[in-house]
């Protein structure tokens, strides 16, 4: 599982490549999602081709599974059919909504799955894919299919707002979950991605909005767009879980790109603000763990308490680290002196000028701080 665009059926497909075994790949895509006889259908065919070339093993793979409404109970129970009857028919299964995928296994398929998810492409591998630059990464994000076209930055923008942003929220959302106010959802969206790296509370934030709505439902949209690999809140760290969760959210984009392909600055001018630079820094950075935490199971927060502030706090299994993020002329760290005397963090760190470097950082994996 993991967002739209990041080489899933790329990888599987070089998988199938790779192993000897005969391979029936097929997308739920075009599929009404009220045809459930389709999913047998495919199983079925899968099982006529391993009886019909004689394999005693064969690969099953169903890409957009979560087009499927009950996909999961039709598994379970087509899964288990094979189970008992000895039938060696190895299946993988794709898809771009965390949420309704992750819903989905853990409800009928339990200990019947593994599962893995396909974060955005980092600095890393940009780089070697791209020969990009930590300043171009930055700025363009982590989208593959968008490599080779940021030497028309216009074009650019255009695939990323229509290829991406607008296929996202129209198949991974507003086709698969129920939105009464999908208008306030793209606003939300459009704001969230603004303010990255800003901390807002929702009712604020109805301040901004011209359709009307409660902060309970904007907490709902900001979590299906968490779940489809855009927009996240991270919540303030604190000795509790309700207290985390009663937090105003510190927006943060999966990717940087949805910020740069929405703003009317282009690269070239946007590296000579410095404080409008700083932001995109900051947000690269917040991007890099949301996407690393979700593969690497650790939790990404704020803090902040008065006029002290933490950018990043990470906690895996008990241990805590603090993270700030200078990228600009302000060099004071105030807030994790503050954030170490409350809390007693097993590390800080900061990650800049002063501290570890930002291309060091975005070209390590952040679990190994831990």
């Amino acid at each position: 599982m993991g967002p739209r665009q990041v080489g899933k059926t790329t990888l599987v497909n070089q998988l199938s490549e790779q192993i000897d075994m005969e391979t029936y790949f097929v997308s739920a895509d075009a599929v009404p999602s009220s045809d459930t006889s389709w999913l047998a259908q495919q199983w079925e065919t899968a099982r006529q081709q391993m009886q019909i070339h004689q394999r005693t093993e064969f690969l099953l793979v169903i890409d957009e599974i979560q087009k499927i409404h009950n996909w999961s109970e039709m598994v379970k129970l087509l899964w288990d059919t094979d189970t008992r009857e000895n039938r060696k028919l190895k299946v993988i299964l794709l898809g771009s909504s965390r949420l309704l995928i992750q819903k989905g296994l853990t409800e009928s398929l339990a200990g019947r799955f593994e599962a893995t998810y396909m974060p955005h492409w980092s600095y890393q591998e940009m780089s070697t894919a791209f020969n990009w630059t930590l300043d171009q990464y930055i700025w363009f994000g982590g989208y593959p299919g968008s490599g080779d076209l940021i030497s028309d930055e216009e074009r650019w923008k255009n695939y990323i707002n229509n290829s991406l942003i607008e296929t996202s929220i129209s198949k991974d959302i507003l086709m698969l979950t129920r939105i009464d106010k999908p208008a306030l959802m793209r606003r939300l969206f459009e704001l969230g991605c603004l303010y990255s790296g800003q901390i807002l509370s929702f009712t604020k934030i109805l301040g901004q909005l011209q359709d009307a709505g409660n902060t309970v439902t904007l907490s709902h949209y900001l979590e299906l767009m968490d779940t489809a690999g855009l927009l996240g809140g991270i919540d303030k760290y604190a000795a509790d879980v309700v207290r985390k969760r009663a937090s105003s959210p510190k927006f943060q984009v999966h990717n940087t790109a949805l910020i740069s392909a929405q703003s009317n600055d282009l690269f070239e001018n946007i590296k000579n603000d410095p404080k409008e630079w700083g932001r995109i820094v900051e947000s690269a950075v917040g991007a890099h763990l949301l996407n690393s935490g979700l593969s690497e199971g650790f939790k990404v927060y704020y803090w902040r308490e008065r006029n002290d502030e933490v950018d990043f706090v990470l906690e895996r299994r008990g241990k805590v680290i603090g993270l700030e993020v200078k990228s600009g002329a302000d060099q004071s760290n105030s807030g994790l002196s503050e954030f170490q005397k409350k809390f007693n963090p097993d590390k800080v760190l900061i990650i800049g000028k002063s501290g570890l470097s930002v291309e060091d950082f975005l070209g390590m994996n952040p679990v190994e701080l831990f």
